[in-house]
């Protein structure tokens, strides 16, 4: 399956999609329409003037107590940089530009914390860069790369055509299918919006090959299913979504600890697995009076599949390498001392050799979002700036004392801040952009805690499965709207679903916090 490059092919920062939408046309392929994505209005028209107001009110105001000057204005940057990604004023790589401008210019012009002269513009504009240089933003790079093989060689749309038509083509055993295609997928490829664009034509023809208009119960079962159970895997799996890395990134900065993909897997995957099970029963019982006598998937599967032909060559060196780079991931830190990011690398310069690869630099530079890049190594810059200036740290002591966390349970913490989180992504259309923004606050934040026995990676980890919830508004996240720009479904019907999956998987969090996560010694 081809998709346009106008299309973001990752999550956010994937996740970080300019406020365009997908839809399915005919020809199979995804396209961007203006007129499919829901309108942010005043926010949008006025969000440029909110955050430099915001960025000018913080850095003018008197110095704040204990904070320095560069600390104050980071604050003030970083206020501009949510405004700016909440309102969808500016594009995600131009807000990322203004970013590292603000940090080399007003950082760069703060006074040393000794008092001795300035920071300097230089020495600034190497901390705006620093996330450029991240093991983080490079595993994204090689993610993109690996995400634009998929779709080149069409593996992608294979894995999801074999698997629906192994689990039939009920009206529930679709869902079902869409389901494990969404979990096999995650496996494989490494960008939540191209896990969708690929399997929003698949779904979408099928609707048609039942005689049923996208508009219809079933269609909008099936969409909303495909979108959530990629929001649900982007928990499950360390390499399935960019604002992961984010989090991991800052949590080997900041404590010295590096999270393996098996380790990431064996925490997180329970509760993906769980929520994969509730999303099952919530879409096939809010949707179950409408989809009596549906019959006709079967041939519309088998009629895509012979279309694909049987596996060419670089089908067969992509499933190879695939598999081969899914055994290093699992295996990491327990078989070899080779970390996720480097294994990734050298399985994409391996794609990308003449003969024994399966795309080249021609074909692959078009398929890539170079803006998704630079928006996440700037959102890894903004988190480490934040944290070397000390305002995380500043931030993270008021968050602290408003909500009285200092003195809670490690418990009540995370109850407290999966909350605060759930609300706060309401106004985000990126996870990534929300964990730059905030990973680097809550890790200051459980660093102070004063309860025995805290950990840091183990409560962080918890908190980030949250950051990448996005279950309720289409807005809060790109695979959102490449489902809604089909026109499948409305924004309430969206909406229904998506609080009742919020509040199944807050609940989850709970128990798991107070059970499995606590006999794992991460809460």
């Amino acid at each position: 399956m081809n998709t346009t490059h106008s299309v973001a092919l990752v999550d956010s920062a994937s996740n970080m999609t300019s406020r365009g939408s997908a839809s399915a046309g005919s020809n199979g392929k995804s396209t961007v329409t203006a007129d499919t994505q829901p309108s942010p209005g005043f926010f949008k028209r006025y969000g440029l003037v909110f955050a430099v107001a915001a960025l000018g009110i913080i850095c003018l105001m008197p110095q704040l107590a204990d904070l320095s000057i560069a600390g104050q204005r980071m604050i003030g940057i970083m206020a501009f940089a949510v405004i700016t990604w909440a309102t969808g004023a500016v594009s995600f790589p131009v807000s990322a530009g203004v970013i590292m401008a603000l940090i080399a210019v007003l950082v760069g012009l703060s006074p040393q914390p000794d008092g001795q002269g300035l920071i300097g513009t230089s020495k600034a504009l190497r901390m705006a860069l620093t996330g450029f240089s991240s093991p983080a933003f490079c595993l994204v790079g090689a993610a993109l790369f690996l995400a634009a093989a998929m779709m080149q060689t069409g593996l992608d749309r294979r894995i999801a055509l074999v698997t629906l038509s192994k689990i039939g083509t009920s009206p529930s055993r679709v869902v079902l299918g869409i389901i494990l295609c969404g979990f096999i997928l995650s496996f494989f490829v490494p960008s939540t919006t191209a896990r969708v664009a690929c399997l929003v034509p698949i779904v979408t023809g099928m609707v048609r090959a039942f005689g049923l208009p996208l508009k219809s119960a079933f269609g909008a079962m099936l969409l909303i299913t495909v979108a959530q159970v990629d929001s649900v895997w982007n928990v499950g799996i360390k390499t399935a979504a960019a604002q992961n890395m984010v989090a991991v990134g800052f949590i080997q900065e900041l404590t010295g600890h590096d999270i393996s993909w098996l380790d990431w897997f064996v925490a997180a995957a329970p509760f993906a697995a769980l929520m994969s099970v509730v999303l099952y029963v919530v879409v096939t019982r809010l949707f179950k009076g409408s989809l009596e006598n549906i019959s006709g998937g079967d041939d519309a599967v088998r009629r895509e599949l012979a279309k694909l032909g049987p596996m060419s060559a670089a089908e067969w060196k992509l499933t190879v390498v695939s598999l081969v780079l899914l055994f290093m991931w699992v295996t990491e830190k327990k078989l070899h001392p080779f970390d996720t990011t480097t294994t990734t690398v050298c399985a994409i310069a391996l794609l990308m050799l003449p003969s024994m690869g399966v795309m080249d630099w021609k074909s692959v530079v078009n398929r890539i979002n170079w803006g998704t890049l630079l928006v996440f190594g700037v959102g890894i810059s903004l988190g480490s700036t934040l944290l070397s200036t000390h305002a995380a740290q500043w931030l993270a002591e008021g968050i602290g004392s408003s909500f009285g966390l200092a003195d809670q349970t490690t418990f009540v913490v995370v109850a407290v801040l999966a909350l605060f989180l759930i609300i706060i992504h309401l106004g985000f259309a990126s996870a990534a952009a929300l964990s730059s923004a905030l990973i680097p606050i809550i890790i200051a934040l459980v660093n102070g805690l004063d309860a025995p026995n805290v950990n840091v990676l183990g409560i962080t980890m918890i908190l980030q499965y949250v950051i990448s919830f996005g279950f309720i508004l289409p807005v809060n996240a790109p695979q959102n709207l490449i489902a809604y720009s089909t026109g499948a479904f409305d924004v309430k019907t969206f909406a229904f679903t998506g609080i009742i999956l919020t509040i199944a998987a807050y609940l989850l969090i709970l128990l798991m916090s107070a059970t499995y996560w606590s006999w794992m010694g991460l809460v």
